[in-house]
């Protein structure tokens, strides 16, 4: 019997079980109703021709993967030919068949999980990534091996320009869980300066109440959340999970520091590496302050984040691991000692590692990178989500018009700022000579020190930048 009379004979009841979308995904309109025979007829029912090997392994997967049958018996194929896209009909699924391998192979395809946009990792940058794809109306699938809300170690500040970036999501964090901060001191020893933010405060904001936020926005926007779902590897057929591979035009890598995305697309290429040791504690105080405040020792510096009346988070940084605990770094920052004397330690101590460097490309292929994947700012600056905010935007943009290389020149340019405010506050923390006099100079004039929130908020152009750092040079030359 002539075996496209077999493969012919599909009758409607099982051909109706085939979900319609998933059917008119892996078959072109022009062979839905005919593939199946027209490839049986032309090459299987010829036991002498060359490619019925071939043809014969790429027409079982094409009805296997649209019956979606998931626990098909594996048939090896023997004649070991490579099948390339120009030995097949045109728009039929191209699979290259090894010796010895099987036709469906370990992973099959979810053609109920096809989308525009698929993000490696749901933390606010990834989730960032997703919400600002989904305004500009694509789909969206994200994957994290962890369950909302995700914790980590940070310092949970977010400045005026970073709840511009959220407002623009979609995501309103000044709520009751928040507490407003009004501006940035700056605090050593023998000195002390602080000035507010020009223009609207701040907010200090528990991490996991943050990433409820997003996560909260996303649903919202019709992002297709997968939590307890890591991801085993990328490749050009789409993202493996599991058993499966999803099809995505754009992938995006937002798993952290220590990025497997990145790896996994060859973008692993770290330039300009700095790395500080930092833990974290919350206190419970009889009243925060209104201000960021950061310390600054001879080996250690600490920032204190007020996140709520009677509660701050306080990160304590050292380029010295020995520092970077909170017996030996309050011993030289009496000021923080005497601040949490009387303070109700409410959280157990979190290390972490904060890196700032740069990556020669953020984008390879149909493969993106964004926050700390991409790269990152030291911890101190509290830039960190804002930059990764801004960056969601500009790669929502970028993948809309079709070239991730507008991605990647936005994403230096939106670097450029912090990056200069973290190689300054890294300058300040291992020269405490250098440091003494700037302090003391900012003391005396709180009018420089304004400006220079001004800048650190976005508040600032590159000429006043540029106006502002001759200021100071001018102050430190007089002293």
């Amino acid at each position: 019997m002539c075996r496209s009379t077999h493969c012919g004979a599909l009758d409607a009841a099982r051909h109706n079980e085939i979900d319609a979308n998933e059917h008119s995904a892996i078959l072109p309109p022009a062979h839905r109703a005919t593939s199946r025979p027209s490839l049986c007829s032309k090459y299987a029912c010829c036991s002498s021709h060359p490619d019925r090997e071939r043809y014969r392994a790429v027409n079982l997967y094409t009805r296997c993967v649209a019956r979606n049958i998931t626990n098909a018996r594996e048939t090896p194929v023997t004649s070991g030919h490579p099948i390339s896209s120009s030995q097949l009909p045109a728009k039929t699924p191209v699979i290259v068949i090894k010796k010895g391998e099987s036709v469906l192979g370990p992973q099959r395809v979810s053609l109920r999980h096809r989308t525009d946009v698929f993000v490696v990792g749901g933390g606010p940058a990834g989730l960032a990534a997703a919400i600002a794809a989904r305004q500009k109306g694509l789909d969206v699938i994200v994957a994290d091996g962890a369950t909302p809300p995700i914790e980590k170690p940070c310092g949970e500040g977010l400045l005026p320009e970073t709840l511009g970036s959220l407002r623009s999501l979609g995501v309103e964090a000044r709520s009751r869980d928040a507490q407003e901060l009004r501006g940035i001191s700056f605090v050593q020893e023998d000195a002390q300066v602080c000035a507010d933010f020009p223009q609207e405060t701040g907010v200090g904001l528990r991490r996991p109440r943050l990433h409820e936020l997003l996560v909260a926005r996303a649903e919202q926007c019709g992002v297709q959340l997968l939590w307890k779902t890591p991801v085993r590897s990328i490749d050009a057929r789409g993202v493996q999970l599991g058993n499966e591979i999803i099809t995505a035009r754009w992938i995006i890598g937002a798993d952290g520091q220590g990025s497997r995305v990145r790896r996994w697309s060859g973008l692993d290429n770290l330039r300009r590496i700095k790395k500080r040791h930092a833990t974290r504690r919350h206190f419970r105080v009889p009243r925060s302050a209104e201000y960021m405040q950061i310390f600054w020792g001879e080996h250690a510096q600490a920032y204190v984040t007020p996140i709520a009346e009677e509660e701050v988070c306080v990160v304590v940084m050292s380029e010295h691991p020995e520092y970077a605990g909170f017996e030996r770094a309050l011993r030289e920052l009496p000021q923080l000692q005497l601040q949490l004397r009387d303070a109700e330690t409410v959280s157990r101590e979190r290390g972490a590692i904060s890196v700032m460097c740069s990556l020669q490309n953020v984008q390879r292929g149909n493969v993106a990178l964004i926050g700390d994947a991409s790269g990152g700012v030291d911890a101190i600056t509290g830039e960190g989500l804002r930059l990764a905010f801004r960056q969601a935007f500009a790669l929502a943009d970028a993948m809309v018009s079709g070239n991730l290389k507008q991605y990647e020149t936005a994403h230096r340019k939106l670097a450029r700022r912090p990056m200069l405010m973290g190689h300054l506050m890294l300058l300040l923390g291992r020269h405490p000579r250098i440091r003494g006099r700037v302090l003391r100079a900012l003391q005396s004039n709180p009018d420089l020190f304004a400006r220079l929130v001004a800048t650190h908020a976005g508040h600032a152009s590159p000429a006043q930048l540029f106006t502002t750092g001759a200021s100071l040079g001018w102050h430190l030359l007089a002293t």
